[in-house]
């Protein structure tokens, strides 16, 4: 029974080495700044999240401009430090712009 034990944590410590090979990919260690251009909407089960186009001012996606939601307060002018820059928000879909108790 020992024998079993080991195969399973030997499983374990492959599949959490896989995970984190994939997420190294997306983030390189720095957080990138990106300038607010555009407040899009508000989203959320109570439009507590906004969400932003934002342009990013360095590092290898310079220049790029991209959707992110944000939580709490942010204005036009104000920057984010984005952790990673290749996921984007998905659009914001309905015509209500401030979730489902509207």
């Amino acid at each position: 029974m020992g024998g079993l034990k080991q195969q399973k944590s030997k499983q374990q410590q492959q599949q959490q080495s896989q995970a984190s090979k994939g997420s190294e990919k997306i983030l390189t260690g720095e957080a990138v700044p990106a300038l607010i251009e555009e407040i899009i909407g508000r989203t959320g089960f109570r439009g507590e999240i906004t969400q932003v186009k934002c342009l990013v001012t360095s590092g290898r996606d310079k220049g790029r401009s991209i959707r992110r939601n944000v939580k709490g307060p942010v204005r036009i002018g104000d920057y984010l430090m984005l952790r990673e820059t290749e996921i984007e928000a998905r659009r914001i879909k309905s015509k209500v712009t401030k979730g489902a108790y509207t």
